[in-house]
């Protein structure tokens, strides 16, 4: 993309300023702010593409556009990936491409022999920065160079992750004076960058106040829960489907639901019913009613996941089923524990006991005694 098209671009751009403001199409800010003419041009040996990352490119103060502007000699783009693009991923799988990127690997820019040809700069911030350079296969493979700024950086108007981070036309300009051993050469171009700042340092000390990044919000009123859970504890019925084993190991598949056992936490009221497909309609129909005379009124099921009911009517679709609580999840959201219930043939009584367990566990427990979760 080159810059006419950048600049084009801009006049369908307005997502960092009001409707009613009055924005330069070159730079994208307020007339009120626009550094445009502050901007140096200078030419340069080493060809610089930069690669911003898109949300980068919706920061108001982002310096990646005006040093592409500083610079003729220079493309920008704005990608997710810089593979997705054929003729750019083309131009920088050219010879003699390295890209300015602090990492273990990266070599020290004044121990290069001579300038790259091409210079490719990540705009962003540093974590989108690392998402550009991992999602490219191409930008994995090219070499990598860095330098230790022996200054701090002037961009005092956004806080960096560390005192010798820079921004992105600082970081341009130094690195090109290092590649091509041209002490000064690049800093007229910092004009525009200091102009910005003390444009925005002026601007925020006539509008005092708390910062917009500083402002906290209240807090989220947390949801309750186990509201449905406590609400429905008298027509709470915790069940399970107990398996018949299949015909032997071979056939493992062939289990299917033999008994339905339930329990009511609020009362200790027990159900057993045997759900076989085996079972003749007339003791299938009997069973079923004394499902249903069991439940009650407005039930509600509580289960250890959504497998069981799913099974249970699967098997048979005239079974009755209520509203379903999904117990192991509640657990796992209130008190971020996970519980295996007893597992293997026989233990049918345990896991239902350990299921009306986990119910009274989370019945008792005092939602605005939980530690709220980060």
């Amino acid at each position: 993309m080159s810059r006419d098209d950048l600049d084009g671009l801009a006049a369908d751009d307005t997502s960092d300023a009001a409707p009613t403001r009055d924005l330069c199409l070159r730079c994208r800010r307020p007339r009120a702010v626009c550094w445009c003419a502050a901007i140096v041009p200078v030419a340069s040996r080493t060809r610089v593409v930069f690669l911003q990352h898109p949300r980068e490119a919706r920061v108001a103060v982002s310096t990646c556009r005006m040093a592409h502007l500083s610079l003729p000699n220079s493309q920008m783009h704005v990608l997710w990936s810089a593979d997705d693009s054929p003729a750019l991923a083309a131009q920088l799988a050219e010879p003699d491409t390295y890209v300015l990127f602090p990492a273990a690997d990266a070599v020290d820019i004044a121990s290069l022999p001579r300038p790259p040809h091409t210079l490719v700069v990540i705009d962003g911030t540093w974590s989108n920065a690392k998402k550009l350079v991992a999602r490219s296969k191409l930008l994995r493979s090219l070499p990598r160079v860095a330098f230790h700024p022996d200054f701090t950086s002037n961009y005092r108007i956004r806080r960096e992750p560390a005192e010798h981070c820079l921004s992105t036309i600082e970081a341009t300009a130094h690195a090109l004076e290092r590649l091509e051993a041209a002490p000064g050469r690049y800093t007229p171009m910092l004009a525009a960058f200091d102009r910005m700042v003390d444009t925005q340092l002026e601007f925020r000390g006539q509008n005092p106040g708390v910062s917009r990044h500083k402002k906290r919000r209240p807090p989220r009123p947390r949801p309750d829960l186990l509201a449905p859970l406590r609400a429905a504890w008298p027509r709470l019925v915790v069940f399970y489907v107990e398996d018949r084993p299949g015909d032997g190991p071979q056939n493992p598949g062939l289990a299917e639901p033999e008994f339905l056992l339930a329990l009511r936490p609020a009362t200790g009221e027990r159900f057993l019913a045997n759900v076989g497909a085996h079972q003749p309609p007339a003791a299938r129909s009997l069973a079923q009613a004394a499902w249903r005379a069991f439940l009650g009124d407005d039930p509600l099921l509580g289960g250890w996941g959504y497998n069981g009911v799913n099974r249970l009517r699967a098997a048979d679709p005239g079974w009755t089923h209520a509203p379903l609580l999904d117990l192991r999840a509640l657990r796992r959201d209130v008190l971020h524990l996970r519980h295996m219930l007893p597992t293997g043939p026989q233990h049918a009584d345990a896991r239902i006991l350990a299921l009306a367990a986990v119910a009274h566990e989370l019945h008792t427990t005092d939602p605005a005694a939980l530690p709220r979760r980060r």
